[in-house]
């Protein structure tokens, strides 16, 4: 039982929670299958900004690890990943969170998003559970900062491991102010994990030993971890009364073990579940039937468990092959916005037939004065930028194309008028482009359910994204 003050954020936007000193404050062992943390939170300007744009408790919040979990490096194409995001997009972004929870560092976790098509999370977080942040511009949880510094010391941590010649430390992007990592043979991680542990309990420091990926050793405060970053979220919402509807975990690997351990959360372990993480699963959570083994690899094993536990759609836009003979039970701006750039793609890759049906259907959704800024400046008409796809028919066929879309939120701004707001992505080759895009749409008639008009599209270069031939770039 570990006795600290309360928690109080340096952030000036927030007021501060009232002093209450001599809080307890119990961590305990995660693999204990009642595992709770109490402690006073403070919410952050970043947590309510999220709140604020949902409006209403989360109807899903998905907390995924990235590395062979919500990213497969062995898919070349990274067809289950562009799978998972057009499902989120067209169906969850809206009124859903999405949590990536990574043992990567900000600078690690940066590179990976430059190189693999990742949806913007709401949330995520970084280094094994020691660092939280929010939003595309990663605001920083300071209160979780004020935990985590309790009874930690990173020096002699990292002195008293420096005398272990089997520890070999990782490059410095990933030492981090609540962690130190270290690379050690899988044969040797035991013994020295033991050892290590009974080093620092005769220095009175409270760590926490996580070995995972079948090499990685890394050193965090007792309080840290994936498991207890969530559970120190999942209070901030509760307190704030507005906890997530369900909430789904994802993981592969020993670190990902504590966030199974959190009660009432559905669990899917992904097909290509390592070792360390199934061996967890069957001493600890054998008989939990919200906890599954995907058959299914990665992000598609994901989409998987959402259909399992029935949390909602998990048919991505993406597996349709004609959106004709589709109807979406709930239709919304963030669908027709999916919709509309998955067939542009289809159309360059000649992965749809070459018909003037279908463009006649694509011009039929725009305003016949809806209008086009494209990223140059130029304003074209909607019609004649749909008439200038005819020219583009298979120019991309058997090349590496896709087009995703991240970020897609709308606001009304009339009885059946959206504005909404993305970004929009085109890897072609190993050229990368995203523009920013507001759109204006219209529901048809009355009734969202008959779709929606195109009114206006407007796009500006993505900062370190430009198109170097403007003529290449349609929509």
């Amino acid at each position: 039982m570990y006795t600290f003050q309360s928690l109080t954020s340096s952030l000036s936007l927030v007021p501060p929670i009232p002093q209450k000193p001599n809080l307890n404050l119990h961590f305990p062992i995660t693999s204990n299958p009642s595992f709770a943390l109490k402690f006073p939170v403070q919410v952050c300007v970043g947590i309510r900004i999220i709140m604020d744009r949902l409006k209403a408790p989360a109807r899903l919040m998905i907390v995924s690890d990235l590395d062979h979990t919500m990213v497969d490096h062995h898919d070349t194409e990274n067809l289950s990943l562009l799978r998972f995001n057009s499902l989120w997009e067209s169906n969850y972004r809206h009124d859903s969170l999405l949590v990536f929870s990574t043992g990567r560092s900000p600078t690690l976790y940066k590179e990976l998003r430059k190189e693999k098509p990742m949806l913007t999370p709401d949330i995520t977080i970084m280094s094994v559970g020691t660092e939280i942040t929010y939003g595309n511009s990663m605001v920083p949880d300071n209160g979780w900062v004020e935990v985590l510094n309790k009874k930690w010391d990173r020096n002699v941590v990292k002195e008293e491991a420096s005398k272990f010649s089997e520890l070999k430390l990782q490059a410095e992007t990933e030492q981090r102010p609540h962690k130190v990592s270290f690379y050690v043979e899988k044969d040797k991680a035991q013994a020295v994990t033991k050892a290590l542990s009974e080093v620092y309990e005769k220095r009175r420091l409270d760590v926490k030993i996580i070995y995972s990926g079948g090499m990685d050793l890394d050193i965090l405060p007792q309080g840290a971890g994936k498991g207890q970053a969530l559970a120190y979220l999942l209070k901030k919402f509760k307190t704030e009364g507005s906890p997530p509807v369900n909430t789904l975990v994802c993981g592969d690997s020993g670190n990902d073990a504590e966030l199974f351990s959190i009660p009432e959360v559905y669990g899917v372990m992904v097909s290509n579940a390592q070792e360390e993480l199934l061996h967890w699963h069957a001493e600890n959570a054998k008989g939990n039937t919200r906890i599954i083994h995907a058959t299914e690899r990665c992000a598609a094993g994901i989409i998987q468990a959402i259909g399992h536990f029935k949390l909602g759609p998990n048919l991505p836009p993406r597996d349709i092959a004609d959106f004709s003979d589709y109807k979406l039970e709930n239709l919304n701006p963030g669908h027709e916005v999916v919709k509309f750039f998955l067939f542009y793609e289809k159309w360059r890759r000649a992965e749809v037939e070459n018909s003037a049906v279908y463009l006649a259907s694509l011009k039929a959704d725009c305003c016949p004065s809806g209008t086009f800024v494209h990223p140059s400046g130029v304003e074209k008409s909607l019609p004649e930028c749909i008439n200038g796809l005819r020219g583009s028919y298979g120019d991309k066929q058997g090349k590496q194309f896709r087009v995703w879309v991240d970020g897609v939120l709308a606001t009304q701004v009339g009885s059946d008028t959206w504005l909404v707001k993305f970004d929009k992505w085109e890897l072609s080759g190993e050229e990368r482009h995203a523009t920013k895009t507001t759109a204006v749409i219209s529901s048809k008639v009355s009734d969202v359910s008959d779709g929606f008009t195109w009114i206006r599209v407007h796009q500006t270069w993505y900062k370190g994204y430009e198109g170097k031939d403007d003529t290449t770039w349609h929509f």
